[in-house]
């Protein structure tokens, strides 16, 4: 895993929170039931996030959380920065405490290499490109399965 569970758990709850309407907000138990996260864990990370300024909470029967900014302009990045720090991609892979271009470990180069890209695709890509990709497997798995049932009921009246 690039980044913690607490990470993890925060940018798919962002993916729900991106397909709820504009002004309403989305009770975190009906997110972790759909998102199979436990609860109390997942509220801990929203408030986080909240207090961030990334998510907007509100209490009350109709309360819950939502997004502060457009899905557009969260990347993933600024949610493992806000919950990890960025720290854990700037250390060294081999766990050594001196490791740099001047005295490098036996994976610097390697590393140095994977931790660009890591950085670059959480920097490039943003919860509304999650919400985009999650809506075009929907759909062609929607289509598979619509093609396999077409070919079963051909199969029966052969």
């Amino acid at each position: 895993m690039i980044y913690s569970r607490s990470a993890e758990y925060a940018i798919r709850a962002f993916v729900h929170l991106a397909q709820v309407p504009e002004g309403k907000y989305a009770m975190v138990k009906n997110i972790a039931e759909q998102e199979k996260i436990p609860a109390h864990f997942l509220a801990k990370i929203l408030q986080q996030l909240a207090r961030k300024g990334l998510l907007r909470s509100s209490k009350g029967p109709t309360g819950g959380f939502a997004m502060r900014v457009d899905p557009g302009e969260v990347r993933l990045l600024d949610i493992v920065e806000a919950l990890d720090g960025l720290a854990p991609f700037q250390q060294c892979a081999s766990g050594l405490a001196e490791c740099n271009d001047d005295m490098p470990c036996s994976m610097h180069d390697s590393w140095v290499a994977l931790r660009s890209r890591i950085m670059d695709y959480l920097g490039r890509n943003t919860i509304a490109d999650l919400v985009k990709a999650l809506e075009l497997k929907k759909k062609s798995i929607a289509l598979a399965t619509k093609r396999k049932a077409k070919r079963v009921a051909s199969a029966k009246r052969a």
